[in-house]
């Protein structure tokens, strides 16, 4: 269910935290701009339709693997260009090869389990209700009706975003 009330919303059933089964909600993207942005739209389907999910600590972010440096017979997961640089370091002038992470959809269910699912290994980032909302106000400014406010964000802050920009 959801905890929107609205005529629009009398057919569907309210949201119920009682009725959960799980403990915890984890968006699962992959790590590039793409995921990134799926991972802001689900963010906010949930902070506007069950914003208690969150509220509640349950909505957590899985983080996937951006690298895979490998050497000898030993993995290492990096996360960012940090951490792979760090990895590079730490394995000096070994022979070594740096691969981009597959997406989601196509790795391997040991790999899954071994750099997302496991709880052993995983990293999971909490949203907080600061997170979410800060994200909702994000969203709607870039995608919303305010167009002045979307134009005067892109002339101060636009020039931070230009090495990620897909401009093709």
């Amino acid at each position: 269910g959801v905890e929107v009330k609205s005529k629009a919303a009398k057919d569907v059933s309210m949201f119920d935290m009682e009725a959960l089964r799980w403990n915890k909600i984890m968006i699962c993207t992959d790590a590039d701009v793409d995921g990134f942005q799926i991972r802001t739209l689900i963010l906010t389907m949930i902070y506007r339709l069950m914003p208690k999910l969150i509220e509640e600590g349950k909505v957590y972010i899985a983080e996937s693997p951006l690298y895979e440096v490998t050497c000898k017979d030993q993995t290492y997961f990096a996360y960012n260009e940090i951490e792979m640089d760090e990895i590079k370091a730490e394995l000096g002038d070994s022979k070594y090869t740096v691969q981009r992470s597959k997406g989601l959809g196509e790795n391997e269910a040991d790999m899954m389990s071994l750099t997302t699912m496991n709880p052993a290994t995983r990293r999971l980032i909490k949203v907080t209700p600061s997170d979410a909302l800060a994200t909702s106000e994000m969203f709607d400014l870039l995608l919303g009706d305010n167009l002045e406010g979307r134009k005067n964000y892109i002339a101060d802050y636009g020039h931070l975003y230009l090495d990620a920009a897909d401009v093709s």
